[in-house]
Formats: C-alpha cells, sequence, structure tokens
C-alpha cells in the first residue's frame, strides 16, 4: 500500500506545479474578499475542489448566501458522481470506510492520472490516494501562498496564473484519448456544454457535458445490430451424430 501511495503521489508531481499556479491565483481572490488564510485552509482541507471553492470566494460577500452558495457548490460538484462511478473498478471489494477514507481526496487531476495507469498497466486505490494526498498538499501551499501575496497584487489575471487550469487539463485530456472510439463521446460532450453554458444560468453545462458525454457509447451499444450466430460448416453438417455408450 504505502509503495503504491508514493507511486501515485510521484506521478501527480507534474501536474502539481500547474496546481500550485492557479491555487495562488485562489488565495489572492480570497485574501482580497477579506477570507482569512486560517478560513481559506479549513477550506481546501474539508472541500478540495478548486472549482468550487473559486465559486465560493466570488460569492463571498457578507451577508453570506449560504444556500445559494451551496447550490452552486453543490451542481459544480455533480460531475463527481460520474468520477465515483468511473472508479468502481478500482474500488470493487473495498469496504466502505475503505471508500470513504479515500473518495474525498479525489480530484480532477489525480482521478485523470490514475485512469491512464490504470488504462495502461493497472492502478489502485493506494495510487489514487498518494495522489490526492500529493495535490492537496500542494494546493494548500499553493493557495496559502497566494494568499499572502493578494494584498500586493491587485490583478492576478495580469500574470495568466488562471491559465495554468485549461493548461492541465488540456494535457490530462492528451493523455486520456483512446483512439477514434473516443470521438463521438468527447464532441458530444463539447457541444452540450458549450450549448448548456449558452443557454442555462449557472454551472450546469459542466454537468451536462459530463452526463451526455458519457451516455454516447451507451447508446451506441444499444442501438448496435448483434452478429447473427454463425452457421455450421458443411463439414460439421456431414459429421455423424454421436453414438451413446462406448
Amino acid at each position: 500500500m504505502l509503495a503504491a501511495i508514493r507511486k501515485g503521489a510521484i506521478a501527480n508531481l507534474p501536474v502539481g506545479a500547474s496546481v500550485a499556479a492557479y491555487g495562488s491565483v485562489l488565495g489572492m481572490l480570497a485574501a482580497q474578499q477579506g477570507i482569512t488564510w486560517l478560513q481559506l485552509l479549513a477550506m481546501n482541507l474539508s472541500i478540495f475542489a478548486g472549482s468550487a471553492q473559486f465559486v465560493m470566494v466570488e460569492m463571498w460577500v457578507p451577508p453570506l448566501p449560504i444556500v445559494e452558495m451551496t447550490l452552486a457548490v453543490l451542481i459544480i460538484n455533480m460531475r463527481y458522481v460520474l468520477i465515483g462511478a468511473s472508479l468502481q473498478p478500482l474500488f470493487k471489494g473495498k469496504s466502505l470506510l475503505h471508500k470513504a477514507g479515500i473518495i474525498h481526496l479525489v480530484a480532477d487531476e489525480n482521478w485523470a492520472v490514475t485512469m491512464a495507469a490504470y488504462r495502461r498497466n493497472g492502478s489502485t486505490t493506494g495510487f489514487l490516494l498518494g495522489g490526492g494526498i500529493c495535490l492537496c498538499t500542494i494546493w494548500s501551499m499553493g493557495t496559502l501562498l497566494g494568499h499572502q501575496l493578494g494584498a500586493l497584487i491587485s490583478h492576478p489575471e495580469r500574470l495568466a496564473l488562471d491559465f495554468a487550469f485549461v493548461a492541465v487539463f488540456t494535457a490530462l485530456t492528451v493523455s486520456l484519448w483512446r483512439g477514434s472510439q473516443d470521438i463521438a463521446p468527447w464532441v458530444a460532450a463539447a457541444v452540450l456544454a458549450v450549448a448548456a453554458e449558452h443557454w442555462l444560468p449557472g454551472k450546469w453545462y459542466i454537468v451536462i457535458g459530463g452526463i451526455g458525454g458519457a451516455l454516447v457509447p451507451v447508446l451506441r451499444a444499444m442501438v448496435r445490430t448483434p452478429e447473427p450466430p454463425a452457421a455450421p460448416s458443411a463439414s460439421s453438417a456431414s459429421d455423424p451424430l454421436p453414438k451413446d455408450g462406448p
């Protein structure tokens, strides 16, 4: 288990640099919103979901809109239903306590790294946990560093640190590519997400794009015509029936 945890942590170090970069942006924004470093650390450890934390920080205006904030975070994090379902092969046969102890540290990045490793050579929940520990540590360090710099940098977007978020997911997407079989689900997810972002309020496009893309292979399997059974060969048809007894 410890070897798998170590392996997972090392495998996630390359994406850790990008995680630290856009974590620092979150820290800067949090400082400008009046969030203390202790509150930010508690948010990192209890939520550990970058996109949801960005939304929370943007909505952090006293009096806090608790209901609206909760619903927004719930909608954004609904993608973890799909992520959890995709991890079923890794958690198969594991206890509920084992699952609960690891699933909290599942983020988009270590999920993608783990699934890529699983498709290549197989992977384990220890590998997934190691990546989660690595990224949670780096994320917390990045956000707290950005929090300290927040008072000095009034416009963090001018440093293009927020582009790290786009860059890391572009790289992770490429690593998950399996060939032509992924074209239809990826295109469907992109089209549905863009349409939902244009026509629907909030972050529903994340859920709609994810569910739509996941349904494509399901529908493709349902409409696929089953192959007819092979006809018996002439030689097998001419063979005599087996006799009873010796």
